[in-house]
Parts: C-alpha cells; structure tokens; sequence
C-alpha cells in the first residue's frame, strides 16, 4: 500500500490528517493496520483516519460463529469472496464495493473519552449517525447490537480492536453496496433484521468524496479536533 509518511510525535499537533486510499485489498489493509498501530503506540506516527474500499470478503470477529457463515469455504471461494478471521470484536461482516470503511488509528487518550472503549464505539455511531441525519435520515442506535440503523435496517457496521491502547478496524457505511452479498451470512449474527445502503434509502447514492467530506466533519465534531482530509483548508473547531 502507498500511504502517506508521518511526521514524529513531538511535531504533530492535534489534527487528526484523514485519508481515501480507494480500493485495498483486505489482507493488505489488514497489515498495514497492525504495523500502524505498533508505529502510533512508539510515538512515531499521529493518530490518523483511513478511508478504504475492498473487494468482496467476509471477516469474522472474536465473537463469530460459524453457524452465521450460510455457505461453505468453497463455495465462497468459487464465488471469489475470501473469508478472513481477524482481532476485532463483534461476528461475521461483509466488505465490498460501494462501502466506505474507515479505519482510525488512534491512541484512546487522545480522544475525549480517554481509554474508554465503550465511549470510543458510540463515538463512531454518532458521527455515522450525524451523517445519515445530514441526508435526511432518521437513524439511530439499536441496543444491544453496535451500529447505525434506518428503522430496522441496518445501515453501518461496526466492529474493532485495541492494542496498547491504540485503535484498529473500525467501521463501514454502505454506500451502494450489492446487497444481496450480505444474503451469504447472517450478517453481525443477526437473523431477524435487515440490511441498508444509502442509495437504497435515497434512491441513489450521493458521491463517494461527499460522504466521506461528510464523516471527517462529523469526527471532527464529535472528537473535538481537527479531522482534515489533504484537499481541505485547515479545519477549526
């Protein structure tokens, strides 16, 4: 992966720089993520949001079944959908064109809620869900599941991982996914409710570089610093 190099440390203010790498392969995001979390815990990188698109895979957390995986190995295979067991909470999850997925690497203690991190993941459902309401939507919570709902569809999943207390994995918006991908799993372990995408509840997608526009000013918002993507002018909060 190219990705941008860090300043140090000692030279890094409270901007958090925000980035669209477009479409990674998961492995490869998988990767780049843990050696970016070593890098921040050092103090040799700043926090920092990746924004990424991948292709068709199914990850499935801590907390995954394999009774939610509705297929075999192979005949996820043979529809070229790779199935990644990975560190972070939460069941199985589908990644695919058409969503935003957004990986923070951040140290906990630099945000508001310190090293909290059941604040951190209501942290991400308020900012997706500032961005759905910024639409017209009216999202919202759905306890005990984790995530951003439209009625009783789901709309944003989310699911991650702390290492010396810095963030990984993360979140993804459904853009305008295939939504019959996630016919393929009982997607977060969830068999009784629905699935969404913004173009399905809008009648068309808004454009990719909008939303993402959108969620690094809800961060911004919600964490109390700056979340600035390079094109942008110095943000002020």
């Amino acid at each position: 992966m190219n990705v941008p190099t860090f300043e140090s440390e000692a030279s890094r203010d409270r901007e958090i720089p925000a980035y669209d790498l477009g479409r990674v392969p998961y492995r490869a995001a998988l990767e780049f993520q843990r050696r970016a979390v070593e890098t921040r815990a050092r103090g040799e990188s700043p926090d920092v949001l990746y924004f990424v698109e991948h292709e068709p895979v199914l990850t499935v957390g801590r907390g995954g079944h394999d009774a939610n995986l509705r297929l075999s190995a192979a005949d996820y295979a043979r529809r070229g959908i790779d199935v990644v067991s990975v560190e972070r909470g939460g069941d199985v999850t589908y990644h695919g064109p058409g969503q935003i997925v957004g990986y923070p690497i951040i140290a906990l203690e630099s945000l508001p809620g310190g090293r909290d991190l059941h604040r951190y993941l209501r942290d991400l459902e308020e900012a997706i869900l500032r961005v759905l309401g910024s639409y017209g939507l009216d999202a919202s919570r759905r306890p005990p599941f984790t995530g951003v709902w439209v009625g009783d569809r789901k709309v944003a999943a989310i699911g991650v991982a702390v290492r010396r207390w810095v963030t990984f994995h993360g979140f993804a918006l459904n853009v305008d996914p295939d939504l019959t991908h996630f016919e393929l799993i009982h997607p977060c372990g969830i068999r009784d409710l629905g699935v969404a995408s913004l173009a399905s509840l809008l009648g068309a997608a808004p454009p990719r570089d909008e939303v993402i526009a959108r969620l690094a000013r809800a961060f911004s918002d919600v964490w109390g610093r700056p979340v600035r993507l390079p094109s942008e002018e110095p943000a002020h909060v």
